[in-house]
């Protein structure tokens, strides 16, 4: 059954209510709470262990710093259009115009000898932002795939059931 389908028949659109799920919900609380676990980490324990660093440990630390601040604004943002449909502040169709201006594609990641170089908390930090960023990219696809995308029309039940487990899968 087709977003457009759903609306006109009076049935509840799958996408409007997985941007409004409870595994919405605690995928919005873990991200906003890793964004601000890592500005404290930043702004105090990471800026003096930056500075305990060799010059190219440093050099280091400042672009991963700076890859992982880069990418956890891009996945606040999103999360945040995405919570503006849960509290019906915009629609869906209005948030789909607006996140083209985030970009959730495969972000470069350090590889782990290059994390080692850098201190436990920051590494630890960027596997995270890593994990939820990959969690986001499947959740935004499932939200925003194409309404003509394959469907199973014998069981649009169990279509939506397969929906929200790649949606959610590896949480």
């Amino acid at each position: 059954m087709s977003e457009f389908t759903a609306q006109n028949s009076g049935a509840i659109s799958f996408r409007e209510k997985l941007a409004g799920s409870q595994a919405f919900s605690q995928l919005f609380r873990d991200g906003m709470a890793l964004v601000e676990e890592t500005a404290a980490y930043l702004d105090g324990p990471g800026r003096r262990e930056s500075k305990a660093l060799p010059r190219s440990g440093a050099l280091t630390y400042a672009t991963e710093s700076m890859r992982l601040t880069t990418r956890l604004m891009q996945l606040a943002s999103w999360l945040l259009l995405h919570r503006a449909v849960k509290e019906g502040e915009m629609s869906l169709s209005q948030v789909n115009q607006e996140k083209t201006k985030v970009k959730l594609s495969p972000t470069f990641s350090a590889d782990e000898e290059t994390l080692a170089l850098l201190p436990d908390t920051l590494a630890d930090l960027i596997r995270r932002s890593l994990v939820l960023a990959d969690q986001v990219r499947r959740l935004d696809a499932t939200i925003h795939a194409p309404a003509d995308a394959p469907q199973n029309t014998n069981n649009p039940v169990e279509h939506q059931l397969g929906l929200l487990k790649a949606a959610f899968e590896g949480r």
